[in-house]
């Protein structure tokens, strides 16, 4: 669900993130309704819906910190959502230095402390002047449950920020961000593993949020065990240029062609999979690959040009030949076909596929 733009970066939410305004909801109205059972029963719902409401506010200011810092040390963000465990932003690249890094993400608990402060001089000043408790409650519950935020997001185990503020300080220390990040990875697993076994526990013996700490604790072990095999792939292509793997001068074929022709007469005694189309200036018109083409049914193929079927240019990662091999892998992991193409001074020279990374990932596994 596209909610806007904040400070140039769009947001958004998961429509699983209806669950959790549910159970705010949910158990902020239960809490109210024990506290203050004299309360109007509209009232205390219009309370619990208003803390849900502000609590995911709360959220969004969280990630928009991230997003702004990550946008002024030179990085795309590419957008936040909100989803069931909380929110993420969408940030392309790495930071350049320790110090960039560790701004990045101190900036998320800050921002939550910050709201907390607010949501506490709200309360303080509601109290002041004599508005019903109720409200107040709705307030200093905002304030105590972005502390926890904070309190919980430091924890120095990623992907949590508190995971990325010890790699920064890792990297720093040792100058070696793969093995700092590798680290961070690690100390996240042994968390969602806690985080698992205190779940398990209060699932087991009826009492808590066991299913969501369950939940909560399969999340970043998972995470973390993505983010360290992303590390050691970065560790082991560091300093690989994209030239270095790429396959150099694929053969084009003209997007004129059918789907029909093209498999009867040229794909049958080509060695490749993936084949750019150029037109008569040189220009790119597209990438056609064997899946695109025997997707295309057989009544259409004689009818469907290889334009037709192509994945268009502006859905094509494009590449430079002296960028790190690092820097490419998630956009070909974002790619439709998992293929990218490397321009030099705006004249094709290579095609990159997911199969050169692994490539070079298992020479280097073998030279070590």
């Amino acid at each position: 669900m596209k909610l806007g733009t904040v400070a140039g970066v769009a947001i958004g939410a998961h429509w699983s993130a209806l669950g959790t305004m549910a159970l705010l909801f949910a158990v902020v109205t239960s809490g109210f309704a024990h506290a203050y059972p004299d309360e109007p029963t509209a009232a205390r719902v219009a309370a619990g819906a208003l803390a849900a409401v502000l609590f995911m506010a709360s959220l969004f200011a969280h990630e928009v910190a991230h997003s702004v810092v990550a946008k002024r040390q030179g990085l795309e963000v590419e957008g936040i959502t909100l989803w069931l465990l909380g929110g993420v932003s969408r940030i392309r690249g790495e930071a350049s230095r320790p110090r960039a890094d560790f701004a990045i993400a101190i900036v998320g608990p800050a921002a939550s402390l910050a709201s907390a402060a607010v949501f506490a001089a709200l309360a303080w000043a509601l109290a002041v002047t004599g508005v019903g408790p109720l409200w107040v409650a709705v307030a200093s519950y905002l304030a105590v449950v972005n502390v926890l935020l904070a309190a919980f997001n430091l924890v120095p185990a990623a992907p949590l920020d508190g995971g990325r503020v010890l790699r920064a300080v890792l990297w720093a220390i040792r100058g070696d961000r793969a093995s700092a990040a590798v680290w961070a990875a690690r100390m996240g697993r042994g968390f969602g593993m806690v985080l698992l076994l205190l779940g398990g526990l209060e699932f087991l013996f009826g009492f808590g949020f066991g299913l969501w700490w369950l939940l909560l604790g399969m999340f970043i072990l998972v995470m973390a065990g993505a983010e360290e095999r992303q590390a050691q792939t970065g560790a082991a292509l560091a300093g690989v240029r994209v030239g270095e793997v790429m396959t150099r001068d694929p053969e084009t074929v003209s997007g004129d062609l059918s789907v029909e022709a093209f498999l009867g007469e040229y794909a049958v005694s080509r060695r490749h999979s993936a084949f750019p189309l150029v037109d008569g200036q040189g220009r790119v018109e597209g990438l056609i690959t064997f899946n695109r083409l025997i997707a295309v049914p057989h009544a259409r193929r004689a009818a469907t040009t290889l334009r037709d079927a192509a994945c268009p240019p502006r859905e094509i990662p494009f590449a430079d030949p002296d960028e790190p091999v690092t820097g490419l892998i998630p956009r070909l992991a974002e790619s439709h076909d998992h293929r990218a193409l490397v321009f030099s001074a705006d004249r094709l020279v290579g095609i990159v596929t997911t199969s050169d990374v692994n490539r070079a990932i298992a020479l280097h596994l073998h030279r070590a």
